[in-house]
C-alpha cells in the first residue's frame, strides 16, 4: 500500500509497525518537512526501515505551551523512541517522538523484513533546514521541532465532556478501565477546585482549593542543593513533606515546577539517567541554558495518572534538592541512616 497524507491505520498498543523508506516519507511531506503541521525530524531518519512496537496511540496530547488542557492529535502514535537532539544542537529534552500513520506500515511478526531502503538524498537537507526558525531579533538561533509546533499539529482542544477520548484510551490499550475512571474522577475534581478558587471564599474551599495531589509549597525562599549526582548514581526521591519545604506557593523551586504526577514517586528509589543543562524552550524555540542542571531518572516518566491518561510520557526534571543519594545496597533493602538536606542555601 502506498502511503498518503490521509493514511489511517487501526493501530493499538503492542502492534508491530515498520517505518517507511525515506522516499516514501518524503512523498508525504510539504515544503516545510511537515505532514498535517507535524515535522518529521532529522533524528527520526535512523529508524527508516526498522520495525518498532506501538508504545501508545497518540490520539491526544497535553498542551505544555499554553495550558489549554488536552488537545486532539490525528493519525499518530508513539513508538517508544525519543529524540536525541542531534539535529537540534544537542537538546536534552528527550521528547517521545510522534509518528504519523502515513510514515508507517503495519506488519505481522512472521513477515520477513523488507529490504533496507535506499537513502533519499533530498530528505536530510530539507529536514535540516526545516529544523530552524528565523533567528531572534538579538541574533540568537531558534529551533523547530515536534514540541515547538505541537499546537499547530494538534489545533483542537479536547474538552473533558468528550467522553469518546476515554473509550479510545481503553480501546487502543493506552489505559485500563480502572485507570481511566480514576483519571476522569481526578479531572472532574480539579475542574471543581478551579471553579471554587474563582467563586468561593477560601474558608469554603475543599483542602484550600488545591489540585489533586494536594501539594502546598511552604518556602519563602526556595533552597538549592549541589550533590554532584552523576549517571548511574542511586537516589531516593524525598518525601512529600521534605519536597514541600523546597517549593514556593506556586509549587516552584527557582522556576522549576513540582506537581502531583511527580509526587506519586516520592519515596521511590531510581538511578540517575542523565544531567540536563540545556533544552529548547517550546514557546520561543530558543535554547535554554540552565544555571543549575536538573536530573532525569531512569524509568520514571509522567504516566498521565492525574492528567486524563495523556500518552506523551514526558520525563520529569528533578532538582537535586528533591533527591537523596543512597548506597545501592540501601535501595535493595539494607537499612542505612537517613541523610539530611545538607549544603542547602537560599535560591
Amino acid at each position: 500500500m502506498t502511503a498518503t497524507a490521509d493514511t489511517r491505520l487501526d493501530l493499538k498498543v503492542g502492534d508491530l509497525v515498520e517505518v517507511r523508506s525515506e522516499a516514501e516519507i518524503l512523498a508525504t511531506l510539504d515544503e516545510n518537512g511537515e505532514l498535517e503541521s507535524l515535522p518529521f525530524m532529522p533524528e527520526m531518519l535512523r529508524y527508516c526501515g526498522r520495525r518498532l512496537t506501538v508504545y501508545k496511540v497518540a490520539h491526544k496530547t497535553c498542551d505544555t505551551l499554553t495550558g489549554t488542557g488536552m488537545r486532539r492529535m490525528e493519525n499518530a502514535v508513539h513508538l517508544g523512541v525519543r529524540c536525541d537532539g542531534s539535529a537540534h544542537d544537542g537538546c536534552q529534552a528527550a521528547c517521545l517522538t510522534y509518528w504519523k500513520h502515513a510514515w508507517l506500515r503495519k506488519v505481522d511478526p512472521s513477515d520477513p523484513p523488507a529490504t533496507p531502503p535506499a537513502p533519499e538524498p533530498a530528505l536530510l537537507p530539507l529536514l535540516t533546514i526545516a529544523s530552524r526558525r528565523p533567528p531572534a531579533e538579538d541574533g540568537a538561533e531558534r529551533y523547530r521541532c515536534q514540541a515547538t509546533e505541537l499546537l499547530r499539529a494538534a489545533p483542537t482542544v479536547l474538552p473533558l465532556k468528550q467522553v469518546s477520548q476515554f473509550a479510545e484510551d481503553v480501546r487502543t490499550g493506552n489505559a485500563g478501565v480502572l485507570w481511566t475512571l480514576r483519571g476522569i474522577f481526578v479531572a472532574c475534581y480539579n475542574r471543581m477546585q478551579g471553579l471554587s478558587n474563582r467563586f468561593l471564599p477560601e474558608r469554603l474551599r475543599i483542602r484550600g482549593g488545591r489540585q489533586w495531589g494536594f501539594l502546598r509549597g511552604t518556602a519563602d525562599k526556595t533552597p538549592t542543593v549541589t550533590t554532584g549526582l552523576e549517571p548511574g548514581d542511586t537516589v531516593r526521591i524525598r518525601s512529600r513533606e521534605e519536597v514541600a519545604k523546597t517549593l514556593n506557593a506556586d509549587l516552584l523551586n527557582r522556576g522549576m515546577g513540582f506537581d502531583g504526577e511527580m509526587a506519586r514517586f516520592c519515596g521511590r528509589t531510581a538511578k540517575v539517567a542523565r544531567r540536563v543543562d540545556h533544552i529548547i524552550d517550546e514557546r520561543t524555540g530558543r535554547m535554554i541554558r540552565m544555571k543549575n542542571p536538573c536530573i532525569v531518572l531512569e524509568g520514571i516518566v509522567c504516566d498521565g495518572a492525574f492528567n486524563v491518561s495523556c500518552p506523551r510520557a514526558i520525563t520529569p526534571y528533578w532538582r537535586e534538592v528533591w533527591l537523596e543519594k543512597i548506597d545501592p545496597d540501601e535501595a535493595a533493602g539494607v537499612d542505612r541512616p537517613a541523610r539530611s538536606l545538607s549544603r542547602s542555601v537560599p535560591g
